[in-house]
């Protein structure tokens, strides 16, 4: 039997409401660490977004430095890992030639030709080929055809060459896993994750991986599968947004025999500080935490209360010091469908334009206008990936 760790979404370096978290990722990197040592997994695969930002924070650097020397030279424990949309490829694949050497195999940039990871079970006789297929500007790869042929029509297409070019050989008697950063259609996404596309083009088909026993996705924060049991969503390493308060956040661990996929069971981490939402009044907030509640929590408050309150912010950190937001629903404009009974820990960038413009012209905004915006935001988001 095989066995590996999935994990994705670290976000190295993220800032909450500008709130450093990378001694709340150094806390749940730890667990994490010491999962790796419990259950001696045959290699860990990392889906993308190891940073937050494309130039990281020399904190964030050494933290992730520290982690994978730690599993790849103290516990001899193979990592397969990929850029996301948040990382920067050349940056993060820097020396990827001499670390896969020590069991360190990192994959900036999507190509045609990358070759698998060949990773033997202990003691079993089985193995499995890890294939990496790390996030990359879908335009770019799209106007550059390896073959010379036209490029494709859309990042799905695109993705699917790839994806059959490197399944052509793939022996049939070794397990096939993916290691990808996608959205795949359908699949539930959140507030936190930064758009691939805004205007939505960039979901791929689940059925690109079906062909693969076990695909490890990164991308989307929220745990779950993705049109099959054998494509899976990690999740992120720590709730990055109000709007996933209500999620557990988890590794997956995932058990593989001849058959391809066995078990993939999530396995919980516990967070220094969790992010939680309170609502009610002033007086009420000021109680103090229920019973089991931590007052060191990462906090939203609802303030339900409808008359005007002389520093509530401070007041209600004098209970809570990590209070981040405050939310008064009974003062917020109804105009544009932005009602107080609107969650705006869910509205997207588009949502928000699109009320903005209604605001401040009147009109609806159309279709056009719509494709225009999206253009202008996914180019803005490409070049602030590499922006120094």
């Amino acid at each position: 039997m095989l066995r590996f760790i999935h994990t994705a979404d670290w976000h190295l370096g993220r800032l909450f409401h500008g709130v450093s978290l990378t001694d709340d990722q150094a806390y749940v990197l730890d667990q994490l660490v010491r999962l790796v040592v419990d259950v001696k997994p045959d290699a860990l695969l990392i889906a993308g977004d190891i940073y937050d930002r494309a130039v990281p924070a020399p904190l964030a650097v050494k933290l992730l430095n520290e982690v994978l020397s730690s599993i790849t030279a103290d516990l001899n424990v193979p990592v397969v890992m990929i850029s996301g949309n948040h990382d920067s490829p050349e940056r993060l694949g820097f020396g990827s030639r001499l670390l896969s050497r020590q069991g360190l195999f990192i994959f900036g940039r999507l190509s045609r030709d990358l070759r698998p990871v060949l990773i033997m079970g202990k003691g079993w006789g089985l193995a499995a080929r890890i294939y990496a297929l790390p996030y990359d500007d879908a335009a770019a790869f799209m106007d550059a055809p390896d073959d010379g042929s036209a490029p494709a029509e859309n990042s799905g297409a695109s993705l699917g060459a790839v994806i059959r070019n490197l399944l052509d050989d793939h022996p049939p008697d070794e397990c096939a896993v993916c290691v990808s950063h996608a959205f795949i259609a359908g699949a539930t996404a959140g507030e936190s994750e930064r758009p691939l596309s805004v205007g939505g083009a960039a979901a791929v088909d689940a059925a690109l991986f079906k062909d693969f026993d076990y695909a490890a996705m990164g991308h989307l924060h929220r745990p779950q599968s993705a049109g099959g049991e054998t494509i899976q969503y990690a999740g992120s390493l720590l709730k990055y947004a109000f709007s996933e308060a209500d999620q557990v956040k988890s590794v997956n661990l995932v058990e593989m025999d001849r058959q391809g996929l066995a078990r993939c069971e999530r396995i919980p981490l516990a967070p220094r500080r969790d992010v939680r939402i309170r609502e009610g009044t002033l007086a009420d907030i000021l109680k103090g935490p229920a019973s089991g509640e931590n007052r060191e929590d990462y906090l939203m408050v609802r303030l339900l209360d409808k008359g005007a309150i002389l520093d509530a912010m401070g007041k209600i950190r004098e209970v809570y010091p990590n209070c981040l937001h405050i939310e008064r629903p009974s003062l917020l404009f109804k105009d544009a469908g932005m009602t107080a009974r609107t969650d705006h820990t869910k509205t997207t960038g588009m949502d928000l334009f699109k009320a903005f413009f209604v605001q401040t012209t009147g009109e609806e905004l159309s279709e056009g206008q719509a494709r225009a915006f999206a253009s202008v935001a996914d180019e803005l988001d490409r070049s602030e990936r590499e922006a120094p």
